[in-house]
């Protein structure tokens, strides 16, 4: 019996936070039209070549839930929301422009992975952590292929955590997987042996 988990995440399209130039993180910006065009695009797109999902899983923040639904909607398929999909809280800094937030909250020359993010976000460590329950808990639906509708932060939270790659460091990521609008990246799990395949990566 195969027991084989396809897990597939997709970064949402483009938002109205991208369009407005300020740190989403927990901003709950919606899909702008150039966003949903660049969705039903790569929906159409699997839908062309008979790429299907048992279910998708999607952050609730209104730029991934939208994606999900439009996926959902052109594949036929349910969409669940699951909180611990949520990109990154990143504290006072969400919503601001980029000029604002150095302004008002200058980030320091060091920042331990226990200390929050811009005050009262998450620390590394807390996003880690997330992701790892995150990925479990679609991991615990056993074989199958899913749908992971999300964000960038916190997708690459969970690669990291399936790399086994060390946490950041003064808030620089050693590894990054650079999604762009629409990006995603297709794995397998084998869990006999324990063992991850990255499938495809496409950045955008």
């Amino acid at each position: 019996m195969d027991e084989s988990i396809f897990i597939t995440f997709l970064r949402h399209g483009r938002s109205g936070g991208d369009d407005d130039g300020v740190h989403e993180g927990r901003y709950d910006a919606l899909l702008t039209e150039v966003g949903q065009q660049q969705i039903q695009a790569r929906a159409n797109q699997w839908k062309t070549v008979g790429v299907t999902f048992n279910t998708i899983i999607t952050s609730p923040l209104q730029r991934a839930a939208h994606t999900a639904e439009i996926v959902g909607a052109t594949l036929d398929l349910p969409v669940e929301l699951a909180s611990d999909w949520m990109e990154m809280d990143n504290g006072l800094e969400a919503g601001l422009t980029f000029a604002e937030a150095d302004e008002r909250y200058p980030q320091p020359l060091t920042r331990p992975p226990y200390a929050p993010f811009c005050i009262t976000g998450e620390s590394d460590w807390e996003l880690h952590s997330r992701a790892l329950r995150a990925l479990q808990a679609v991991l615990r639906r056993g074989a199958g292929t899913y749908l992971v509708v999300a964000h960038g932060g916190i997708i690459n939270a969970a690669l990291r955590a399936i790399l086994g790659a060390p946490l950041a460091v003064n808030g620089h990521n050693p590894i990054w997987f650079a999604f762009g609008d629409a990006g995603y990246l297709r794995t397998m799990y084998n869990p006999t042996q324990h063992q991850w395949l990255v499938l495809e990566f496409r950045a955008e």
